[in-house]
């Protein structure tokens, strides 16, 4: 009969209650940055579990693999998207949601019935038998002997699911892109020249060269897109009307 060390139980009663809450955590929030950090924890936990459980080589690939180089992809991902954005609750196809919540449930109860035909009516054989000769030696040895057929084909279930994912998120454009030259004949037919030469710096073709003044546009107008939204939210925008082309001419026509 298997025994269980005091460390171990007291390390799966300590870790597996948070390992599920960060499991729901990770289905429950809004951000996609903070969904990536519990599912770090949920990955980082199942290595440690595994490793307690004398599966070395489980627990080395879970870390090295899943908790490595996948999440760098993820948080690579959020970088880009940013890590401030939220994503949106509202369903774009309808009657997805009780599609992925009967798919979750039968999923799961598929995951207990193994388990349950794993468990019951015998008791747990242990891995002693398994590493006697070394745990990669061991598992290589029905890897590639016993499981090298059902290996192969989720290896290529894998590959047909990376192929349909790409395929399917393959967007195709209706409209041409704009080259550089209709963009710039564009800019230039607009309704002012104020956008022709695009936001230049702050204080540029002002009588003031401060960060906290607007630039001013070609047609002698005030951008305030090139002002710092750190600034305006201080109040620390200073009013370029003072500095502005029409502002200065009236004032040099005065003084004459």
């Amino acid at each position: 009969m298997l025994t269980i060390q005091t460390p171990e139980a007291v390390m799966f009663w300590f870790l597996a209650p948070l390992s599920v809450v960060a499991a729901l955590g990770m289905l429950l929030v809004k951000k996609a940055v903070h969904s990536a950090l519990l599912l770090a924890w949920v990955m980082i936990t199942l290595a440690i579990f595994y490793i307690a459980q004398d599966a070395l080589f489980l627990g080395i690939v879970q870390i090295v693999v899943y908790t490595g180089a996948v999440m760098m992809l993820f948080l690579f991902i959020l970088m880009l998207v940013g890590v401030d954005a939220s994503d949106s609750l509202t369903e774009t196809i309808p009657g997805l949601r009780p599609i992925a919540i009967t798919a979750a449930l039968g999923f799961g109860g598929l995951l207990v019935s193994l388990i349950g035909r794993a468990k019951l009516g015998h008791d747990a054989y242990g891995l002693t038998a398994a590493n006697s000769e070394g745990n990669v030696q061991g598992l290589a040895q029905l890897l590639f002997s016993t499981y090298v057929w059902p290996f192969e084909v989720v290896s290529s279930l894998l590959i047909t699911a990376a192929l349909g994912a790409m395929v399917l998120a393959h967007h195709q454009r209706a409209v041409p892109r704009a080259t550089q030259r209709e963009q710039a004949i564009a800019r230039f037919r607009g309704a002012s020249l104020g956008s022709a030469a695009g936001l230049p710096n702050p204080g540029v073709f002002a009588r003031h060269n401060a960060v906290d003044v607007p630039a001013l546009l070609p047609d002698g107008s005030a951008a305030p897109n090139s002002i710092s939204a750190t600034l305006k939210a201080r109040g620390d925008m200073l009013d370029s009307t003072q500095f502005e082309l029409g502002e200065v001419d009236n004032t040099v026509t005065e003084e004459k």
